[in-house]
């Protein structure tokens, strides 16, 4: 497994090192810290940040006497910094000597960046760096990192700087540059003994204290040394120098051991004093090192998903599963934390919780599903707030922010960076509502994978009502339809915010498809969440939320009547007036720009309007058919009353892809995924490039600003549920397999309704076994018509016809 999880760079590539950094970011649920070089300080090329979850803060930056407030995940302090001096000379960087060999290295089997520097300094001594470091997957406070230093060809002095760097500010993402980003106060900076210095700061406004300590340690051989110590301390920096006389050959070997802490923590005093203590009784690196790798060997067997016949494939999922464990972890569970689109490795959306989480959870609800459960509890904490949102809009329910962040209030910005342009430009985001219906959907979702009736009846269900009854009171009846419309909302496009010359308050557009037939389906299965809860807690939630039997007749009427638009070829509109948009030119764009993924930008920097024309950031209409079954969609419109022919989904799908930019990655995993069953060797070329997105850059320096978790996590879906064909209808987990030439030997673990179960596929077979660790229930898996109940210990294997072809 060791060589499918390595991503190597060899060789400096200074205009690349944000992304190589980005990418071989280390975390365990908690908090991730970028795999910055620890030799180097921030700057144009280099920016060691470090991240946790719940970590926010709100600033206001006065633009042309206009406040603007905006909260940030914070950069905390820098617990990365070891700089080595040698006869007293500056502190090595890659700048001042002469680089004679550089390996970067990740393995993301542990999570572990490595470096290997050999260099020729100014007085022509060569020298052997190597590092390693983690952030504990055993143990939820501790990082650590190895230094070994080996002089090839002198004697003489040599000095480690250990030190913990509470001046950070927030400058990872360019285009916020204009916003303010100091979010930190120091508080004091404190020794624990003559091998332990800690620091402690606080952000300005949200008054989160948090606190790292590192103890420093010098070895020579097997043998600790007792290195020369000297410190230094300001309020907001404090840093040891371990001294020694080195020997040409020798290598002398130094271990910081780190503890962090915030004041969220359970469980401890305060951060400082934990932090401290822990820093002081942590074990070496080698014995911590250990504990860590045997955590992921853990995790692995839980989640590895094994792709036998390309390597490259193989590794590049692998990649992305680390990187989601490192944000979304057992350890999560116990933080109040959602998910960030952009990982806790950047401070891109600074930090924001959007709707990727809804490419995030089916990878997770079949394998560590208490993740996924504590990860929605973020969302049930903030339905006061929600509710809040609601009624200052004059409605009911809840309705969810498009981003949140600490407190569940709507932290979209009310104006975005052009980069193009220059410009600052309105901002009308926050009218994506289709966030609430991405919210319902996850939790119904984690209730189908897991059957956790406690979790629905405890939070799920009466989040859920509370969303039906916002999409009840936003809609209205229309008599002359005699349908449910609903006006001034964003589809996921995100490119059409208003239509054409409309002043850009409020903004939105009218009956958004994807919009629209969600709201159906949640107004119907909002009815059947109620008939899962007890008599008792049914009464209950519906006395203590006044939902009247009136309020249900109204769920079941829009479940019926949701107005869909069509344009007059019996495709999907997107929205109503669509249609009439004018045609852009795709060609002469693609040719005058080359990259026209962000065709909004490139518009408004020409003047122009992408409000005028017929196209889309990414998918939004389509996006029905990757959530939702074909079988699932024919029933939903005909309850509606509308025609779903054979060949609706094909043509609504082929005017889209024409007319999307695929501005957002995400794009790329939903359009793999509905061409898996009509086109699968061109949905294996969209699996492809979004596989490659983020290690590639392909939109071009989004990456070092933090990966992006929703595609990231969204690959892996595909696997799971487009070419292994993972659907569960009922009570039954079904299969239906696809491209199985190209993912023969496809092996991966899951976990259904609390039964752990093993899939593999192929020859022509796909074998299910069920696991016989811990208690289970028997299940149900089938394959076509066959349907099988397995029970603990059990395999069983299915047959499988030949491929068919893709469709017409």
């Amino acid at each position: 497994m060791s060589e499918a999880t390595l991503l190597t760079y060899d060789g400096r590539a200074p205009d690349e090192e944000g992304l190589r950094e980005a990418l071989t970011s280390t975390g365990n649920g908690y908090f991730c810290s970028r795999g910055a070089a620890e030799w180097e300080d921030a700057d144009d090329r280099h920016y060691p940040g470090t991240y946790c979850h719940g970590g926010y803060n709100r600033e206001t930056t006065i633009m042309g006497g206009r406040p603007v407030l905006n909260e940030d995940l914070v950069n905390l302090p820098n617990w990365l910094v070891l700089k080595l001096r040698i006869e007293g000379e500056d502190a090595v960087r890659l700048d001042n000597v002469e680089v004679l060999e550089y390996r970067h290295e990740y393995d993301a089997r542990f999570a572990v960046v490595s470096r290997t520097l050999r260099f020729r300094d100014r007085g022509d001594r060569e020298t052997t760096l190597r590092s390693r470091r983690f952030v504990s997957m055993a143990h939820v406070h501790q990082a650590a990192i190895e230094w070994t230093v080996t002089p090839e060809n002198w004697s003489g002095r040599l000095e480690v700087v250990s030190a913990l760097d509470g001046r950070v500010t927030n400058w990872g993402v360019a285009r916020y540059s204009a916003l303010e980003g100091r979010h930190l106060d120091p508080v004091s900076p404190r020794t624990f003994g003559p091998e332990v210095i800690a620091l402690k700061v606080k952000t300005r406004q949200s008054d989160m204290f948090v606190a790292e300590a590192a103890r420093t340690r010098m070895f020579g051989g097997t043998e600790q040394l007792s290195p020369e110590r000297s410190l230094y301390q300001m309020e907001d920096y404090i840093q040891q120098v371990l001294a020694v006389d080195a020997r040409a050959g020798e290598t002398v070997r130094t271990e910081k051991i780190v503890a962090f802490y915030t004041s969220h923590d359970r469980a401890i005093n305060e951060p400082l004093g934990n932090a401290g203590a822990s820093a002081a009784r942590y074990p070496d690196f080698a014995t911590a090192l250990a504990s860590h790798e045997a955590a992921w060997e853990e995790v692995w067997r839980q989640c590895d998903v094994v792709v036998p016949g390309d390597d490259r494939v193989q590794q590049l999922l692998r990649l992305h599963i680390s990187h989601i464990l490192q944000v979304c972890s057992r350890h999560t569970v116990e933080q109040d934390a959602g998910v960030p689109a952009r990982g806790l490795n950047g401070e891109a959306y600074r930090g924001h919780v959007f709707w990727d989480e809804l490419y995030v959870y089916p990878f997770l609800n079949f394998r560590v599903p208490a993740i996924t459960r504590g990860l929605l509890r973020y969302r049930y904490r903030r339905l006061g707030e929600a509710r809040a949102a609601a009624a200052e809009q004059g409605l009911r329910g809840a309705m969810f922010p498009w981003q949140s962040g600490s407190d569940g209030t709507e932290e979209t910005q009310v104006v975005h960076l052009n980069p193009l342009s220059g410009q600052w430009e309105p901002d009308l985001s926050h009218n994506q509502r289709h966030v609430n219906a991405a919210i319902f959907y996850n939790i119904w979702h984690y209730f189908q994978a897991t059957g956790d009736l406690e979790f629905v009846r405890e939070n799920g269900a009466e989040m859920m009502l509370e969303i039906a009854r916002f999409w009840a009171s936003i809609a209205r009846f229309d008599p002359e339809r005699e349908r449910y419309v609903i006006d001034g909302v964003m589809g996921p496009d995100e490119f059409h915010e208003k239509y054409p010359d409309a002043p850009s308050a409020p903004g939105g557009v009218n009956n958004n498809a994807y919009t629209n037939v969600m709201v159906a389906w949640i107004a119907e299965t909002a009815i059947t969440v109620l008939g899962l809860l007890p008599d008792a807690r049914r009464d209950a939630l519906r006395r203590r939320l006044g939902l009247t039997d009136e309020e249900l007749a109204t769920w079941r009427a829009m479940s019926e009547k949701m107005f869909v638009p069509f344009h007059a070829d019996g495709v999907i509109s997107q929205f109503e007036g669509y249609e009439d948009l004018e045609e852009l030119d795709w060609d002469a764009y693609r040719e005058k720009y080359g990259n026209i993924q962000r065709l909004d930008r490139i518009l408004r920097s020409e003047g122009d309007d992408p409000d005028r024309y017929k196209l889309a950031k990414q998918a939004d209409t389509v996006m029905l058919f990757f959530l939702f079954p074909q079988e699932a969609l024919q029933r939903l419109f005909a309850k509606l009353g509308y025609e779903f022919g054979p060949d609706t989904a094909r043509r609504t799908i082929d005017y889209y892809d024409q007319r999307t930019s695929h501005g957002s990655t995400l794009s790329l995993v939903v359009h793999a995924a509905i061409l898996a069953g009509l086109d699968p060797e061109q949905s294996w070329e969209r699996f492809l490039v979004a596989l490659e997105s983020d290690v590639g850059d392909v939109q071009g320096g989004t990456t070092k600003e933090g990966i992006h978790l929703g595609v990231i996590s969204g690959t892996l879906d595909l696997i799971q549920r487009s070419y292994a064909g993972t659907e569960i209808r009922g009570d039954v987990l079904h299969f239906q397999p696809r491209l199985r030439e190209r993912l023969d030997g496809l092996t991966f673990p899951m976990r259904f309704r609390g039964t752990s179960i093993q899939v593999s596929l192929g020859d022509g077979q796909l074998t299910v076994v069920a696991e016989t660790e811990g208690s289970s229930r028997p299940i149900r898996v089938g394959v076509g018509d066959e349907v099988v109940e397995l029970c603990q210990g059990h395999r069983h294997t299915f047959a499988l016809s030949p491929e068919p072809a893709a469709s017409a």
